[in-house]
This record gives structure tokens, C-alpha cells and sequence, in this order.
């Protein structure tokens, strides 16, 4: 059973919450590059100083909520048996954000920063964050798994590959949907992410129509 968290740890996941929706809230209504860290302490009804104990930047404030899908994500893959292949714990981990919605945060984000440069280079510090997890995570795996040897190089290709079919769902996704939000284009994204991770499970054989073509087409 996981420990009660303390109540100041409840507060610090409050504040948290609060200067992201705050960024995410400035930049629907202003655009990017358009507030400051101060436009969102003074959004979230906190100090400039207690924003800077949370975040170093605006754009680390907008990418947390990046890392917050792939974390959550990541937690489902530690969850999955310890002797099934790693790309069918991380392609049910992706099955297991069942809800469209768990999408919503990192796909509005994407709408909203594919334009800026600055909040586009956050989000690739994002996921390459995330590649890390990926090494670490799989590490685990093989470190639990009685005579399995640990291949840098594989864990490596194996996490740089996880990470770059999900930013190509991400950009089929935009090119197909582009600013819908709708759960129907949620629904859609989130198949994508688990297309791409049967292709690489698949070592990209010939492609046969996706799930996601289908629901494209009943929509």
C-alpha cells in the first residue's frame, strides 16, 4: 500500500498544479512569449521567488506538463510483469490511459507551442528526459530478470525508438487534427501512440491499415 503523502508534500503538488495551470491558462489567452514569470506568479497567487522553487522558467512550467503524461505513462510500464517483452508492457502501459482525456494536457500543449521555437526546444528537453526514464525503467527490468544480461546499446535504440514513435504520433495526430481537442480527436491520438509502439514491436513490417484509420474513418 503506497504511503499517505504528508501534508506538505500535498501542498507542494498544489502549488505545483497551480503555476502549471496558470502557464497553460496565459498561454491560451496571450500566446507564447507573450507572459512572463511574473504574469503567472501573480495568475497562480504565488511569489516570483516561490515560483523559481518549482521552476526555472516559463517554458519548464509549460513542458511540466509533458513530463507529467510520460511519467505517468512510465509508472504503468514498472507496473507490467517483469518477464513479458518490453514492447508489448510498454505498448499496454499506453493501453492503460484509457481515457482520452489523460492525452488532453500533452496534446493542447503541443497545438500550442509546435509554432515556438523556445517552448518547442522544452518539449524536446521533455522527451529526451523521458529517454532517460526509459533507459532506467528497461534497466530494471533486465536487473530483475534472473540471468538476463544488460545490453547498453539496446536499451539505448530501444528507448530513442519508443521516443520518436511517439513524436511521430504526435505529428500525425497535428497534420491529421490539428487544434481539435475533441474527445473523438483525443481518441484518436492515443490509438496513434499505441499504432506506433506495434509497429516497433512488429520491426515496422509491411503496414496494414491502423486502428487509427478505421476510427478516422467512422468519425
Amino acid at each position: 500500500m503506497p504511503e499517505l503523502l504528508s501534508r506538505r508534500e500535498l501542498n507542494k503538488a498544489a502549488t505545483r498544479q497551480a503555476i502549471t495551470d496558470a502557464a497553460l491558462t496565459l498561454l491560451r489567452g496571450k500566446g507564447p512569449g507573450n507572459f512572463t514569470v511574473e504574469d503567472i506568479a501573480e495568475t497562480a497567487g504565488i511569489s516570483r521567488r516561490t515560483f523559481f522553487n518549482y521552476f526555472g522558467s516559463t517554458e519548464a512550467a509549460l513542458a511540466s506538463m509533458t513530463h507529467g503524461f510520460l511519467d505517468t505513462a512510465l509508472q504503468q510500464f514498472r507496473q507490467r510483469p517483469a518477464d513479458e517483452p518490453i514492447l508489448e508492457s510498454a505498448r499496454a502501459a499506453l493501453m492503460q490511459l484509457a481515457d482520452p482525456m489523460t492525452v488532453a494536457p500533452l496534446a493542447e500543449l503541443f497545438t500550442l507551442t509546435h509554432e515556438s521555437a523556445q517552448l518547442s526546444r522544452s518539449e524536446l528537453e521533455a522527451w529526451d528526459h523521458c529517454t532517460e526514464q526509459i533507459i532506467s525503467a528497461a534497466r530494471e527490468r533486465f536487473a530483475a530478470t534472473p540471468g538476463a544480461a544488460v545490453d547498453e546499446l539496446y536499451l539505448r535504440s530501444l528507448a530513442g525508438s519508443v521516443i520518436s514513435c511517439g513524436k511521430a504520433a504526435m505529428d500525425v495526430w497535428f497534420a491529421r487534427c490539428g487544434a481539435d481537442l475533441s474527445p473523438e480527436s483525443l481518441a484518436i491520438l492515443r490509438q496513434l501512440l499505441i499504432d506506433a509502439m506495434g509497429h516497433l514491436g512488429t520491426g515496422f513490417s509491411s503496414p496494414a491499415p491502423t486502428s487509427t484509420t478505421l476510427l478516422k474513418e467512422r468519425l
